[in-house]
This record gives structure tokens, C-alpha cells and sequence, in this order.
């Protein structure tokens, strides 16, 4: 089981996320979100993560971004792939590709059918929450509704994930890989150090 733990925005959470067993980390470029990470900032981040872990995998997410600017970002910070979290089209992730994959908010099964057209390997699931932010929320979905879409896609579970929960959500989805921001957090975009081992723990304790 890996894990992502989302929404870094210092040099000392990335690290410290490392140091509890991740497998990659996430940095959000969204400018309105509270893990907001500017891109100026984005290389003492991606610096340290690269000294610490260099098999680390760095993830940028953005939101509606033109797909002219995600790739020229993802080549200015050596990001191994991007995470598009907004209304991107299937044909702007097929522009991605390769390392691009879309998220997708669950509120039914109509979305999983949505989420099904996408192209590339990967796919990410999260809550949806109307009129909420298009990630992050602490929200999850009904489970159940990932379950066949994870035996034919690489899946990323996210959505309201947290050290006492998360064993569950590998057991009953089994995902690819699952996806943490507020569930590790004291704070918006600021990272607990034992909740994330406690979060890794479970995670890829979980039978």
C-alpha cells in the first residue's frame, strides 16, 4: 500500500513526512486553498524532499490551470506528475500524459462513471461537497462505490482518510494508493508529525 500525504508547504513537513514512510507528497498550487504552496516557494520544498528521500514522488496539484502553464511548471520544478483537481477535460489530461491523472468528487454513482472516462492509469477519488472546495475538505464518500473501479484503474483514495479510519478504507476499496491532507494536520497545511507515522502505520499495516 503507498501513500501520499497531500498539501505540504513547508521543508519541514515534506521531511517529516518522509521520515513516517510516504510515498510521495502532494503540493498543491491552487491559490485559493489553505495548503496553498506558491511556486516561488515550491523549490526550498522540493529541495529538501529530493536531499531526504530522492524515490520520493512530488506531486502538483492545480485547479483549472491551462495545460500550456502545468507543463511548464511541472519542467521549472521537476515534478514527477500532476494532479488536476478542477472541471479539466479528458483531453487535457491526455495532453499531460505521461504522470498526469484527473481527481474526481464522488457523490454518486453517476460520478464514477464520470471519473471511468478519464484517460491514463491513474485515477483519484474524492468526496464532493457542494458548493465546498474542489479537495481538502475532510469529507468522505461511501466507500462502496470505488470498489470495481478500483479493480480496473490505479486507484488513489482520498476523502475525509484518517489514522483511525484509513485501515478500513485499504481493507474495503483496496486502492492503490490513498491520499491524506487534513487527516494528518493540527491545522490547514500544517502537518502533525505522529499523525502522519500513525496514518502511514495503518495504512500499510492494514490486511
Amino acid at each position: 500500500m503507498r501513500v501520499k500525504i497531500c498539501g505540504v508547504r513547508s521543508a519541514r513537513d515534506a521531511v517529516a513526512a518522509i521520515d513516517a514512510g510516504t510515498d510521495a507528497l502532494g503540493l498543491n498550487f491552487w491559490p485559493e486553498g489553505p495548503r496553498f504552496l506558491a511556486p516561488a516557494d515550491a523549490p526550498r520544498v522540493i529541495r529538501a524532499a529530493r536531499e531526504r528521500a530522492p524515490q520520493v514522488e512530488l506531486v502538483g496539484v492545480f485547479v483549472d490551470v491551462p495545460v500550456g502553464e502545468v507543463r511548464a511548471l511541472r519542467a521549472r520544478l521537476g515534478l514527477d506528475a500532476v494532479q488536476l483537481h478542477g472541471r479539466e477535460t479528458p483531453a487535457d489530461v491526455e495532453a499531460l500524459q505521461p504522470g498526469a491523472y484527473k481527481a474526481i468528487g464522488i457523490e454518486g454513482p453517476e460520478d464514477i462513471a464520470r471519473a471511468a472516462a478519464y484517460p491514463g492509469p491513474r485515477i483519484l477519488l474524492d468526496a464532493r461537497v457542494p458548493g465546498g472546495p474542489p479537495g481538502g475538505t475532510g469529507a468522505r464518500f461511501d466507500w462502496a462505490l470505488a470498489g470495481r473501479l478500483a479493480q480496473e484503474r490505479v486507484l488513489l483514495l482520498a476523502g475525509g482518510l484518517t489514522p483511525a479510519n484509513v485501515a478500513e478504507a485499504v481493507r474495503r476499496v483496496r486502492p492503490h494508493m490513498v491520499d491524506v491532507a487534513s487527516g494528518v494536520e493540527t491545522a490547514p497545511g500544517v502537518k502533525d508529525a505522529e499523525a502522519m507515522r500513525a496514518f502511514v502505520r495503518a495504512a500499510k499495516a492494514a490486511p
